[in-house]
């Protein structure tokens, strides 16, 4: 009987205080730095701008260098794309059951044919001109400031 009771007094009391603690709890006042919401505006706007400027696309032209239903092949094409051309931006894309390595991001149709001549030495199976939207690189704005003479 005392066990009973006991355990029951033990029960109420925690209950008590588990509710004192949430009451307390709401009476808790913040002091912000009103700058703090002005970095926040900040920092969003610039990852905006530059995510909004990652998204440019237009129409022009990519190298397809391989097109393979196996994907070993085309994983060591796009291994020796990029130890040959560096500086070219490689796509491996899987359209079922085809895997397909396309290369660069070309505005003007001569540009790409002179990458298709050198890819052509690499990978004599042979490298095709495809019209396919490609990224955009966003020109920066020249903010420097002219020395007047």
């Amino acid at each position: 009987m005392k066990s009973i009771l006991l355990s029951l007094f033990s029960l109420i009391s925690f209950s008590l205080v588990a509710q004192q603690t949430i009451t307390d709890t709401s009476s808790i006042v913040v002091h912000k730095d009103p700058r703090l919401d002005l970095l926040v505006k900040k920092q969003a706007e610039i990852n905006e701008e530059s995510t909004r400027n990652a998204r440019k696309v237009a129409r022009g032209y990519r190298l397809l260098v391989i097109n393979t239903n196996h994907r070993e092949d085309a994983i060591n094409a796009k291994t020796k794309l990029y130890q040959y051309f560096p500086e070219l931006k490689s796509y491996l894309l899987y359209q079922s059951p085809y895997f397909k390595l396309k290369a660069g991001n070309f505005k003007e149709k001569k540009e790409a044919e002179n990458y298709q001549q050198k890819l052509n030495k690499v990978f004599p199976k042979g490298v095709f001109i495809m019209s396919d939207l490609i990224e955009v690189k966003a020109e920066k704005e020249n903010d420097e400031i002219k020395p007047t003479p």
